[in-house]
């Protein structure tokens, strides 16, 4: 992350919306983990830097809400608020909040962990499989085309390093780093899990390598916040058109003091209408103060709207205009130049990652 912040690292963040029981299975991990691959070689091969995957995965579970409760047909129940705390069919049961969640969705992490720890080092993110990665729902269409070529270029770039004396076989070429990340939401869960490293003594919250505050719990005062500056974690900041220059400098300083390079990425999350007249003040104000920071968009969290069937969706078109800018013609993965130059960086500051949800599975409706 300290790499990304200072522009020689990609951030690739992706994974479910929320982590659910029903759809906990070996399958659906790995081919979420596939697709972070698939972005991530691409990424790599066409940006020429290195890319830190980050899984939205092994952890995030709770989902903050708006409102506290939901209404259907007359009938008014609590919200939903996530797997690990209560679930989502509609019925007064199932909507009271169970601790025993906790506890189902900490096996479930561990066991979501391990699995990916499995993929990483046992050969399946071996770049000499880059070629099968590709995803059964993708085989007969143009988008699949285009990774299956890039794949054979890989291929290519793979053999010639093999002939150069880099062999397929080198740790390097075998094995991925791949990290875990969920929302700081829960604080009960998240505290259950934070240890004290017995060599430099520092806290560290165990339930994920990476987490972030949401818009609704960043309050300068607020428990999450006390929470967080507390753990040595690498720390993400959701910032939406509704954070206030000032506020968000604040926010840095408390959970940053030190102006450690890595420690804080702010996650853009406010839509295709408002990044271009608010992020340039937000960004002005954390350059003007110094603060080392890694920005990264989220171009689906700020771009969801309700289709006429009842679902949230996001507008393909309005997640692309989030970071590219216009009368450009970038590709949806070279968009680190693209983000850089739609909110006018200069040297200090980069702009290099996404924070996307992504699944490997293909849903019909």
């Amino acid at each position: 992350m300290a790499e990304a912040a200072m522009g020689r690292a990609f951030v690739l963040q992706g994974g479910d919306c929320a982590e659910s029981f029903k759809e906990f299975h070996a399958n659906n991990i790995r081919d979420t983990f596939r697709v972070l691959l698939q972005m991530g070689v691409v990424l790599m091969f066409g940006g020429q830097m290195p890319v830190v995957k980050v899984g939205r995965m092994a952890g995030q579970f709770a989902k903050p809400r708006s409102e506290p409760f939901e209404e259907k047909d007359g009938v008014k129940l609590p919200s939903y608020r996530g797997d690990n705390v209560n679930g989502d069919d509609f019925t007064e049961k199932s909507r009271v909040p169970d601790p025993q969640r906790m506890i189902r969705a900490y096996a479930q992490s561990v066991a979501t962990l391990n699995l990916l720890r499995a993929f990483a080092t046992g050969g399946y993110a071996a770049m000499q499989r880059v070629t099968q990665w590709n995803l059964d729902f993708m085989d007969h269409n143009e988008q699949g085309d285009r990774y299956r070529e890039l794949a054979h270029r890989v291929d290519d770039a793979l053999g010639f390093m093999t002939a150069s004396g880099l062999t397929v076989d080198h740790p390097i070429m075998t094995t991925t780093d791949f990290w875990t990340s969920h929302e700081c939401l829960l604080l009960p869960y998240e505290q259950a899990l934070t240890r004290e490293d017995s060599t430099s003594g520092l806290f560290y919250d165990c339930s994920a390598h990476m987490l972030w505050v949401g818009e609704r719990t960043r309050q300068l005062d607020g428990a999450h916040v006390e929470f967080l500056r507390g753990v040595a974690n690498p720390l993400g900041i959701k910032v939406s058109d509704k954070m206030n220059p000032s506020e968000l400098v604040k926010l840095i300083d408390i959970l940053n003091p030190s102006n450690k390079p890595g420690r804080i990425t702010i996650i853009t999350r406010m839509g295709a209408e408002n990044m271009r007249v608010k992020l340039p003040h937000l960004i002005r104000a954390v350059r003007n103060a110094g603060l080392i920071v890694t920005w990264i968009t989220d171009p689906m969290h700020g771009n969801t709207i309700k289709a006429p069937c009842g679902l949230k969706t996001r507008p393909f078109d309005s997640i692309l205009v989030s970071h590219v800018p216009p009368g450009t013609s970038c590709s949806f993965f070279s968009s680190m130049q693209c983000i850089s130059i739609m909110i006018n960086l200069n040297e200090s500051q980069f702009c290099f990652g996404i924070h996307m949800v992504v699944l490997g599975i293909w849903n019909d409706i």
